[in-house]
């Protein structure tokens, strides 16, 4: 099965990128190393390993013998508000520069026998977007492994970021190329028929070429060459032609997901469950008010760790579910509203008390599985889309940034789970397509579909023979042993 002797217990060091969404999975891959054997030393930054703490508790770091926790500085300035996620692209940038000599000098005291008892660390898995720990390894002369957190169809999109800017497609002249038809150019990527410029990941839309995103996406994504090997959180036959097609230009692909099923079926250890990553604070009351509704009649609404709207957005969608009829959860965090306090009219609150509830943040993967939830609207981003294809839910799509647009046409397109939103948001739009998502003949045929890739993420990530199971198997045994 892949599992290793305690003599011979290796010793990954895991580093996520510092968002929320990145720390789960890379959270579920390491307790996964754990169960097989290894000796885990995980990587927060200060700062988040602040909100932890604020969130679970202490006890969310303390770790066990061999799965301890560190941390190194992210290079920024500390926020006032301990509960906001940081600025993107310049924590991207700030990690990019500074965080090498730190995580250096974490390894070199981790490897002190006059300082720490532990085995030497002998494999680095990284985020994706934490190349520095590539040049890390390079140093040390121990095989780094990059799990990027992204669907495989959004990795390739960046993958061919140098290719566009290359033909003059991205930056964009100005900015009337995001309204005049400009984004309706088709594009050729291999293993990825019909995707428009729009369907790209967001980052392609700057008119700047010294953009901080597009060219951190051009140094991550060129130094995922040199990796020992990549780890994909898809399961193969969803993504299965933009995985053949990336294989032929990067290192060995390990596509190991859903990486929270795999987890569920095979990490026992109840120690582990403690390890927690969520950065704000679970209201578990949810489910308890889920739990009184009907099958499938509740839609659930959440727009991830960081997609922003404005007070305006959070108004149309307010009327759109109140107008749609239908119960509702709908989780609203703290900062969703950008540069304002998410206030709800008055008027929507007494009408929808009876079917509806607010909450701050939850445990999504259970409220996605409850038998109440009979659809979403969501942002998009990979963990909410696999979590949902997981628990054979349909969806509305919003999408707000990064490759949340390409998981967007993926959904609506070739896995027949979920319609778009328009961009400006209109409460008429949010009405219908909430209406056909939970009793619309549409919305039972995606219901069918979700019903069906939900079989088969599931028998991918059981063993002995599910396929994820056994990239798993083959990682650890090839690559990380």
């Amino acid at each position: 099965m892949g599992s290793i002797s305690k003599v011979e217990k290796p010793h990954a060091i895991c580093i996520p990128f510092p968002a929320q969404g990145h720390i789960n999975p890379m959270l579920k891959l390491a307790k996964l190393l754990y169960s097989r054997g290894f000796h885990i030393t995980f990587v927060n930054t200060e700062y988040n390993h602040k909100r932890l703490i604020k969130s679970k508790g202490f006890e969310a770091v303390e770790g066990l013998p061999s799965f301890r926790f560190e941390t190194i500085p992210d290079g920024l300035m500390e926020s006032d508000d301990i509960d906001s996620t940081q600025d993107i692209p310049y924590l991207a940038e700030s990690t990019s520069k500074t965080c090498l000599d730190p995580f250096m000098k974490l390894i070199k005291k981790l490897n002190d026998r006059n300082v720490s008892n532990v085995p030497p660390v002998s494999r680095i898995v990284a985020d994706g977007c934490m190349s520095f720990a590539l040049l890390a390894a390079e140093q040390l002369g121990i095989p780094v492994v990059f799990l990027w957190t992204t669907s495989a169809c959004g990795f390739a999109c960046y993958m061919h970021f140098f290719t566009i800017v290359q033909s003059g497609l991205s930056p964009l002249e100005d900015d009337s190329y995001l309204t005049n038809g400009y984004m309706e150019t088709m594009l050729d990527l291999p293993g990825m028929d019909g995707l428009r410029l729009k369907d790209i990941p967001t980052f392609i839309r700057t008119t700047n070429p010294d953009d901080i995103m597009l060219n951190f996406v051009l140094q991550e994504t060129e130094r995922s060459k040199r990796a020992s090997a990549i780890v994909l959180n898809t399961f193969e036959e969803l993504e299965y032609d933009v995985v053949q097609a990336l294989s032929t230009i990067l290192p060995p692909i390990y596509t190991i997901g859903p990486l929270h099923l795999l987890e569920n079926y095979e990490v026992k250890d109840e120690s582990l469950k403690n390890l927690g990553a969520n950065l704000w604070k679970e209201d578990s009351e949810c489910l308890e008010w889920l739990d009184l509704k009907s099958p499938d009649s509740v839609v659930y609404v959440n727009f991830g760790s960081i997609t922003t709207m404005t007070p305006n957005q959070l108004v149309e969608f307010a009327w759109g579910l109140a107008n749609s009829g239908t119960d509702f959860l709908w989780i609203i965090r703290p900062n969703l509203v950008s540069g304002d306090s998410c206030v709800l009219p008055s008027e929507f609150m007494e009408v929808t008390k009876e079917r509806g509830m607010l909450g701050s943040w939850c445990p999504q993967e259970k409220v996605l599985s409850h038998p109440s939830v009979g659809g979403f609207l969501t942002h998009n981003g990979w963990n909410s889309t696999l979590e949902t294809l997981a628990s054979g839910v349909p969806m509305v799509c919003w999408p707000f940034f990064a490759e949340q647009q390409t998981n967007c046409w993926y959904s609506c397109n070739k896995w027949g789970v979920g319609m778009e939103i328009d961009n400006n948001v209109k409460r008429d739009e949010v009405q219908n397509l909430v209406r056909e998502l939970m009793t619309g003949e549409k919305g039972r045929k995606m219901k069918t579909a979700a019903l069906e890739w939900k079989k088969k993420l599931h028998e991918a990530a059981s063993g002995p023979k599910g396929f994820s199971y056994l990239n798993l198997d083959q990682l650890i045994n090839k690559v990380l042993t």
